[in-house]
């Protein structure tokens, strides 16, 4: 089990900012998109085990363990995430990591072997909304989808800052629960 280490608090609130940054951003694609999304509270499938978020995100998810970490608490059963309810809700969600405050928006990435070429992925129950709909993700325009790149540099510089070295240690999820 893999716990992370502390942060001056200065470092924990630049990635609150960060994430705001995010959740606007993110906020306005889901805007866009609107009922193609079906994402919701209870909408679970994308909630996997074994996803691992940076040292920095786990020591912001540890830093409000008061307020999610109720007495009789235990795990999701292996398999998913670990802060899921019984219901699928989501016990961490004001802070969740980056990964997660994009889940389920149409994703474009640029291919390193070739940069010219890009990849586009997004949640199969959205995608299937999008295909009723008539949306294919290959004719979105750039600027309606999330770009994968620029929050993960500005992520692991911050984690590199706090951490006052560049090693981007990762932490699996389920290991904060313990």
């Amino acid at each position: 089990m893999r716990t992370p280490r502390s942060f001056d608090p200065v470092f924990l609130e630049r990635l609150a900012e960060l994430h705001g940054e995010i959740d606007a951003r993110a906020g306005e694609l889901a805007a866009v998109h609107g009922p193609l999304l079906v994402c919701r509270r209870g909408c679970s499938d994308c909630c996997q085990d074994g996803l691992t978020v940076l040292e920095i995100e786990a020591a912001g998810i540890l830093a409000h363990r008061d307020r999610w970490a109720e007495p009789q608490a235990v795990p999701h059963p292996q398999g998913r995430c670990a802060f899921l309810t019984v219901d699928g809700a989501c016990r961490i969600y004001p802070w969740r990591p980056y990964v997660c405050r994009t889940q389920g928006l149409p994703l474009r990435w640029l291919e390193e072997e070739s940069p010219a070429h890009e990849g586009r992925s997004i949640c199969p129950l959205n995608e299937r909304e999008f295909t009723r709909a008539g949306v294919a993700l290959a004719d979105l325009e750039a600027d309606r989808m999330w770009t994968l790149g620029e929050m993960e540099g500005r992520l692991a510089s911050l984690q590199a800052e706090a951490a006052g070295e560049f090693a981007l240690v990762r932490i699996p999820l389920r290991d904060l629960f313990g």
